[in-house]
């Protein structure tokens, strides 16, 4: 009898417990329809976004092994992101190589937007930001005609190149998804060369329209990338919004990743949470404050959080309508 009711007691506690997750989930949902995604406090990322699924972020190193994506991984999971999301599911790491082919990838975006309804987002230094717009490029039918779905878990090609649109409920072809926002971070044609890597050098500064959201970050005189000068900026080839970001001119391209140390300051955190791209902030200038890779790392995470509240508010449309 006293096992009996333990075992109603445990089951109430559950059910309860499960109620209350749903109605939190449900709370947060709402909450969300009501945020103006062009202007995410913190306060909305801890109580509103982070009950709610975010996209996945997939983080590209360049092409040194030495200097990889990890800060900057860290830094948007102190930001207040959430660690599953940005972590590869198959070795938990936060920073992925550039070298290879963009055909798996686009087929593994394709499988993530199937599976979670969100699609990834992009986000590359130097050699890895030329994998981010080849991968736009390889959405866009400019490599292969016809792209595989992958599932990210074991790397398994799937004998199929359709997936069903959790937007609308239809089957559509995996080429032509788009990806809402993606960001390349001292990317050069040089390098393009010294690597032989023809195909992208034409390709390499216009974004097609599989890009809604494009935001192109240059460093003047930059002997890696092979700037000189004013950088050339990115263009859009039809309907992706681009933006082009001019960080100043000494910037280390090797050292641009890392930005953990940012989240971890008072007074850059402030400034981060604050920012704007539609105001001309000057940056904090503060005795013993490091301010190196602020201006990026702010305004990559001011499109994350909006792209994150986006994401958020179509997908709670979508459940409402289902």
């Amino acid at each position: 009898m006293l096992l009996a009711l333990l075992a109603s007691g445990m089951a109430s506690a559950a059910t309860a417990a499960s109620a209350a997750t749903a109605a939190s989930g449900a709370a947060a949902g709402h909450d969300v329809l009501a945020l103006d995604c062009a202007h995410v406090s913190a306060e909305d990322v801890a109580q509103r976004l982070a009950p709610l699924p975010a996209p996945r972020i997939i983080l590209f190193q360049g092409s040194l092994t030495t200097t990889t994506m990890q800060s900057f991984g860290e830094f948007l999971i102190a930001m207040g992101y959430p660690d599953e999301r940005i972590r590869q599911p198959r070795d938990g790491s936060l920073s992925q190589s550039s070298f290879g082919d963009s055909l798996p990838w686009a087929g593994m975006l394709a499988w993530y937007y199937e599976n979670e309804g969100m699609m990834p987002v992009l986000v590359g230094h130097s050699q890895g930001g030329m994998m981010a717009i080849r991968i736009l490029h390889e959405l866009d039918g400019a490599f292969h005609g016809d792209i595989s779905v992958r599932d990210p878990r074991t790397g398994e090609v799937l004998a199929r190149t359709t997936i069903r649109d959790p937007a609308t409920g239809d089957m559509r072809p995996v080429r032509g998804l788009k990806v809402d926002y993606a960001a390349a971070i001292a990317t050069g044609k040089l390098p393009r060369i010294l690597l032989g890597q023809w195909d992208m050098i034409a390709k390499l500064r216009r974004i097609p329209d599989t890009a809604v959201d494009f935001t192109g970050f240059s460093i003047p005189w930059d002997p890696i990338a092979g700037t000189f000068g004013d950088p050339e900026p990115y263009l859009a080839t039809g309907t992706a919004r681009v933006r082009n970001v001019v960080l100043a001119s000494g910037t280390s391209h090797v050292g641009v990743p890392e930005t953990v140390h940012l989240a971890g300051n008072a007074v850059t955190r402030m400034w981060i949470d604050a920012y704007s791209p539609d105001v001309n902030a000057q940056l904090p200038d503060v005795v013993g404050i490091d301010t190196a890779n602020l201006l990026h790392a702010a305004d990559i995470w001011f499109s994350v959080k909006q792209n994150w509240c986006r994401s958020a508010q179509r997908r709670s449309r979508a459940k409402a309508i289902n």
